[in-house]
C-alpha cells in the first residue's frame, strides 16, 4: 500500500466526482479524481500499481469497510488492463476465489466505470454536488456602472423558430465537443462547434447578448433622433466595444483570467454553426438555414501586458435584419440586468425559456421529459432530473430573477412550472 492521503488527484484532467451508499444509508461523498486511459498507460509499472491500490483504498472506505482489502499481484495486472480497455472480462473475477479480494476488485472497477459518467455529471452540476446558489455576487464596482450600461436583449426572434425556446448554448461548464440536435415540432435545430474550439457556452453567449443589445440601442437612438426631425444613419454592421466594456456589461469582474477566456469565447462564437431546417405537414423538410452567432472578428489593440483590448465584431445578417427594422420596435425580448449574475447554466436555459414562454398568463409548465430534450444536456434523464429539483430548490432561498420555479405532478410526469413573480403580484393585487 501506498502512503495516505485523503483523495487520489491527478494534476491533468480528472474525470470527476461521484457519491456512494455506505452500508449504513447515509451518503458519503468522496471525491475520486480519475485520470484518463491515456494517462494511466503512460504511468510506469510501479506508479501504475501504486495508483490502483491507491483508487481501490478510497473506493472501499467510500462502500463503508474500514480495512481495505490490499490488491495482489495478478488482481492489478487485470486492473491494469481493465483500466485502459473498459472490458469487463479483462477482470477474470472467477480467478479470484477469496470473496473479500473478489469485492474489493469489483469496487474498484465501479469506481472506474462511475469516473467515467460522472465527467458529464460534474460539469452540469453544481460544483459541491448540492444545493448551490443561483445567483454569484455582484463585481465590486457593479453599482456604479449599472446606470450606464443599456437594457439587456436576447437575439431578435424569427418567423419560424426562436432560439429562446431551446438552449443555444451548451450546458456544460467546461468546453464541450461535439453537436447538439433539437427535434422541434415544426423544425430541427443542429449547433455544431468548431473542431479545435468546441460549442459555444452559456457563459459566451452573455457576448451575444451584449452585441445584441447595443445594437437595439443604437437602433432606438436613430428612431429618437427621426422623431426630432434630424437625419441620421442607420447603426452600423461592425460592433467595436473593448473588452473592459464586455466584461462590464456581462457583470464580471476585469481579471486577467477573464480577458484570457474572453479571445477564446470569441473563437467559439464564431465557430459554431446554427442550422434551421424547417418542416412542413408530415415532417417534410421546406427550407434550411445555416448562420454563426458572431461573424468575422479582430483583434484591434491590445494592451502592454498582451491582453486583449479593443475589438471589432461584424453583426451576422439574420442579427441586423431582427433588429435593424422599419416597425416600432424590433421582435426582441428583454432580460433582467440581473441574468448575467446567473451562476449554473441550466439556470440560464430556465430562466430564457420562462422569459419566453410565461407570456400574457405569467406562467407555463413545460413536462421534465420535454426540458430535457430542450436542453441539449449530456446527463442520462435520471440526473438531469435531479438537477431540476436541485435548481428548484436552491430558488427557494435564492431566486432567479423574475421567476418562480416548482416541479409539480402532471399527467404524464412531473411538471417544472415557471410563473412570472411581476405579473402574478399583480393579479393577486386586481383580486
Amino acid at each position: 500500500m501506498t502512503s495516505e492521503r485523503p483523495f487520489v488527484r491527478s494534476s491533468e484532467r480528472p474525470l470527476g466526482s461521484f457519491v456512494y451508499r455506505t452500508r449504513l444509508g447515509t451518503m458519503a461523498k468522496i471525491k475520486l479524481d480519475l485520470i484518463s486511459p491515456d494517462e494511466f498507460s503512460a504511468k510506469s509499472l510501479h506508479e501504475k500499481n501504486d495508483y490502483l491500490q491507491d483508487v481501490a483504498k478510497q473506493a472501499a472506505i467510500a462502500r463503508g469497510l474500514s480495512e481495505p482489502v490490499p490488491l495482489d499481484r495478478d488482481s492489478l495486472s487485470r486492473l491494469r488492463r481493465f483500466y485502459v480497455r473498459r472490458r469487463a472480462n479483462e477482470l477474470e473475477l472467477d480467478k479470484t476465489p477469496d470473496p473479500e479480494l473478489r469485492n474489493a476488485i469489483k469496487g474498484l472497477a465501479n469506481a472506474i466505470h462511475l469516473g467515467e459518467v460522472s465527467k458529464l455529471i460534474a460539469h452540469e452540476t453544481p460544483s459541491g454536488g448540492g444545493i448551490d446558489k443561483t445567483l454569484r455576487d455582484a463585481p465590486p464596482d457593479d453599482a456604479q456602472l449599472m446606470f450606464f450600461v443599456p437594457t439587456v436583449h436576447d437575439a431578435p426572434l424569427k418567423d419560424d423558430v426562436n432560439l429562446m425556446d431551446v438552449a443555444p448554448f451548451s450546458l456544460s461548464k467546461t468546453v464541450r465537443q461535439g453537436l447538439i440536435r433539437y427535434e422541434l415540432p415544426d423544425c430541427v435545430i443542429t449547433i455544431e462547434g468548431g473542431a479545435a474550439v468546441g460549442l459555444v457556452t452559456a457563459y459566451d453567449y452573455d457576448i451575444f447578448i451584449h452585441m445584441v443589445s447595443h445594437l437595439a440601442s443604437e437602433m432606438r437612438q436613430y428612431r429618437h433622433d427621426m422623431e426630432k426631425g434630424l437625419r441620421p444613419s442607420l447603426p452600423p454592421r461592425t460592433f467595436r466595444p473593448s473588452a473592459a466594456d464586455i466584461l462590464r456589461y456581462c457583470r464580471r469582474e476585469q481579471g486577467g483570467k477573464q480577458y484570457l477566456e474572453l479571445e477564446k469565447a470569441l473563437d467559439r462564437l464564431q465557430a459554431t454553426r446554427y442550422k434551421i431546417t424547417n418542416l412542413t405537414t408530415g415532417n417534410k423538410r421546406r427550407a434550411s438555414e445555416s448562420f454563426p452567432l458572431i461573424g468575422r472578428y479582430k483583434v484591434v489593440s491590445r494592451t502592454r501586458m498582451d491582453r486583449i483590448d479593443e475589438i471589432e465584431i461584424d453583426i451576422p445578417e439574420w442579427v441586423y435584419n431582427g433588429v435593424v427594422t422599419t416597425q416600432a420596435t424590433p421582435s426582441i425580448l428583454t432580460l433582467n440586468r440581473d441574468y448575467f449574475l446567473i451562476s449554473r447554466p441550466l439556470a440560464k436555459f430556465i430562466y430564457r425559456l420562462a422569459r419566453k414562454a410565461c407570456g400574457a398568463h405569467g406562467y407555463a409548465e413545460y413536462g421534465l421529459q420535454t426540458l430535457y430534450e430542450r436542453s441539449g444536456s449530456a446527463m442520462p434523464f435520471r440526473k438531469f432530473r435531479d438537477a431540476i429539483r436541485d435548481l428548484v430548490a436552491a430558488t427557494k432561498s435564492d431566486p432567479l430573477p423574475d421567476f418562480d420555479i416548482d416541479v409539480v405532478p402532471g399527467k404524464g410526469g412531473d411538471k417544472l412550472r415557471m410563473m412570472d413573480r411581476r405579473k402574478q403580484i399583480a393579479m393577486s393585487s386586481a383580486a
